[in-house]
């Protein structure tokens, strides 16, 4: 069903938000307090929500940083109504929110503002099918050439020389590389639109740590590198989103590994008393304060000829926080550097508490 949300603690208001809507052709529930707009969103995301500051117990200001820490909704454009002046409507679009009316509202300056933030939710969803549809016709083709590039060099199409061989090797690993980057593209636009799904469930994060330590140790050899892990005990449960957790730990670890040409990698896996938390650390090249301000955002690449997409970290960084983690890094130029990750021991768990 696709409706706006109208949330005010006056019926008056109410009423003059419902018939000014239902009378340009608009569906609207009508919520009187912060909490039940909460749920309701939960429970039926609408197409915008017309929300008044000024409510007791929950205002609106808080409503918006709610719904907009919410990771698990889609994009809802937020119109809020206020009676105040200048810093109300800065507080309210720090909060989250996309525009403001004050008041008294007027009806044609309502249904205007309504207009132009569902264009722009109509914008955003159509963006979003576009980003997915393109993934997909891009690995597609790219995923049947590594196929047929395999067959080639295994022979089914006569004899492959050593130089063809060669060259085929090489445009796998670009194709692959591709992938990777198309992957990330999808899940860091998941993230950002709100549309990441989650299954948590409990597992042993030990037991996860050395499968992906495992599977990093012939590139650490390869490289001269000692890669060793260890945890303050044998079985570490917690409760998350396994597959999310592995991508974050293979993540770190093979971004130590590329940015270390000598020494060694440890990992650390302590249980703490709200949850886990995991080192590791590296005799690498180390950053600068400057990059280490803004390594976990997107497309933020290091100075190293070896750097990335600037994905790998902001993917890590969303996964940890929709886990109620956090993760930091500690580093210089040189010496290396540390990235640690908190986690509690539910993701309904707040990190800093522990509750």
């Amino acid at each position: 069903m696709s409706y706006i949300l109208a949330v005010d603690d006056s019926l008056d208001n109410l009423i003059l938000v419902q018939l000014a809507l239902e009378s340009a052709g608009y569906d609207l529930k009508l919520v009187d307090n912060g909490p039940d707009a909460l749920a309701c969103v939960e429970q039926e995301p609408p197409e915008l929500i017309v929300l008044d500051v000024m409510m007791p117990g929950m205002d609106g200001l808080e409503v918006t940083r709610r719904l907009r820490q919410n990771r698990r909704l889609p994009y809802i454009p937020i119109l809020l109504i206020t009676a105040h002046d200048q810093p109300s409507v800065v507080k309210g679009l720090d909060s989250g929110a996309d525009e403001f009316i004050r008041k008294p509202v007027k009806v044609e300056e309502l249904q205007a503002r309504a207009r132009s933030l569902l264009r722009l939710k109509q914008s955003i969803d159509q963006r979003e099918n576009f980003v997915q549809c393109l993934t997909h016709d891009l690995r597609t083709p790219l995923v049947a050439a590594n196929r047929m590039l395999s067959l080639v060099k295994d022979g089914a199409f006569g004899d492959v020389t050593p130089e063809i061989e060669q060259a085929m090797d090489t445009t796998i690993v670009n194709n692959d590389n591709l992938l990777s980057l198309l992957d990330n593209l999808l899940e860091a636009y998941s993230y950002d639109v709100g549309q990441k799904v989650f299954s948590f469930i409990e597992f042993d994060l030990a037991a996860l740590l050395a499968e992906v330590v495992t599977e990093l140790m012939p590139l650490a050899q390869a490289q001269g590198l000692m890669l060793t892990w260890t945890a303050t005990t044998p079985v570490v449960e917690i409760v998350g989103d396994r597959l999310e957790l592995r991508r974050v730990l293979a993540n770190l670890i093979g971004n130590a590994l590329k940015f270390t040409e000598q020494g060694c990698v440890q990992i650390q896996l302590d249980k703490t008393a709200s949850g886990v938390k995991i080192r590791v650390r590296d005799t690498g090249i180390g950053m600068t304060a400057a990059m280490q301000a803004q390594i976990f955002e997107r497309f933020q690449q290091g100075d190293s000829r070896r750097s990335g997409h600037g994905l790998g970290l902001y993917l890590c960084r969303q996964i940890v926080e929709a886990h109620n983690g956090m993760i930091t890094v500690q580093s210089q130029l040189s010496r290396g550097s540390i990235f640690e990750v908190t986690l509690p021991k539910s993701p309904d768990q707040c990190h800093c508490c522990g509750e």
